[in-house]
């Protein structure tokens, strides 16, 4: 995944709301920890534990989402860094799963998810803030690099570099959630920057979470109780900038090599992380009616669109897996 800057980075897209939001406070004060890392914030909240069993075990699911980053993240140094500078050579177990998953999804989503993006990433550079687009010329040079049949485990094709933004993130939230189920904690939420792992409840009661409004970051779209699982978001109001009355996002599409403009945010639930990671890109990616029937035709998998012209339309079983819940 690549490291922004710590301002391109929201403090959520999908964001936790706790009881006290709705003016009564929980009978029980959870265990909530929240440390910055993968160039966000992550909280660790626990349900029922207590104290230092608690702490112990937040710290688990810390060191479990720090390993990702440090293997994962595109920059000098990290096993992915040299990955791609080597064009290819031997990978860890963590780095081959992550890289399977990734070329599965790719292949799943017909190059909507497209894991060998970097070079468009690094010539769009959103971080740097407002600048001019680049030119036709430079995406399509970019274009040429990109091509997510062109990898394979045991080799790299060309100058294709990979960039596992899409993805390390939900695998991360995933091995997070597996270290806090180790150390025998069954109640617990793992908010990666608004990407969240829920399992369990609060107490007598389900977590409640808020869907962020893509338009505005004071208004939740939806508070919804849901089901064991991932619910992840991808909006183009995460990293961003303007140029001359148009907004300029990250999450490019593979197949023009400019940012993807048919969403304005997608939430996906799923069971794990990594796969509700990886659809949200690719349903922006692909729209609102090609993103939604790729949802539908996914097992146990629901979604949320908005649409460009703000439209909010879901999957059947949307409501069934995070159903909406009075404030």
């Amino acid at each position: 995944m690549t490291r922004l800057a710590r301002w391109a980075v929201p403090l959520a897209a999908v964001a936790l709301v706790m009881a006290y939001a709705y003016g009564r406070r929980p009978e029980v004060e959870p265990f909530t920890e929240t440390r910055f890392l993968m160039d966000t914030l992550v909280t660790v909240t626990l349900w029922g534990a207590p104290e230092p069993d608690a702490r112990a075990a937040a710290d688990r699911a810390f060191a479990a989402l720090a390993a990702v980053d440090q293997e994962m993240a595109r920059v000098e140094g990290t096993p992915l860094w040299e990955l791609n500078r080597a064009g290819g050579g031997r990978v860890s177990e963590a780095l081959a799963s992550v890289l399977a998953d990734a070329l599965a999804w790719a292949r799943r989503t017909g190059g909507a998810f497209d894991p060998t993006v970097a070079p468009l990433l690094d010539l769009w550079d959103i971080r740097r803030g407002p600048h001019p687009p680049p030119s036709p010329l430079a995406v399509e040079a970019a274009l040429s690099q990109v091509g997510w049949d062109r990898i394979r485990l045991d080799a790299w094709s060309g100058r294709t570099r990979v960039d596992l933004g899409g993805i390390a993130k939900g695998w991360a939230i995933d091995r997070a959630a597996e270290a806090l189920r180790t150390a025998g904690v069954t109640d617990f939420i793992v908010n990666a920057g608004g990407d969240l792992y829920v399992a369990g409840r609060r107490g007598n009661r389900p977590w409640r979470v808020g869907i962020q409004h893509p338009r505005d970051q004071d208004r939740f779209l939806r508070v919804v109780a849901p089901m064991e699982g991932a619910l992840v978001t991808s909006g183009d109001y995460e990293r961003f900038y303007e140029w001359e009355g148009r907004r300029f996002h990250h999450i490019l599409d593979p197949r023009t090599g400019r940012p993807a403009r048919g969403c304005q945010s997608v939430t996906v639930w799923a069971p794990t992380a990594v796969d509700a990671d990886a659809l949200s890109t690719a349903v922006f990616v692909l729209g609102p009616e090609e993103g939604l029937r790729l949802l539908e035709a996914q097992p146990g998998v629901e979604g949320l669109v908005v649409a460009a012209d703000g439209t909010v339309r879901e999957t059947p079983g949307f409501a069934r897996v995070a159903p909406e819940v009075r404030r």
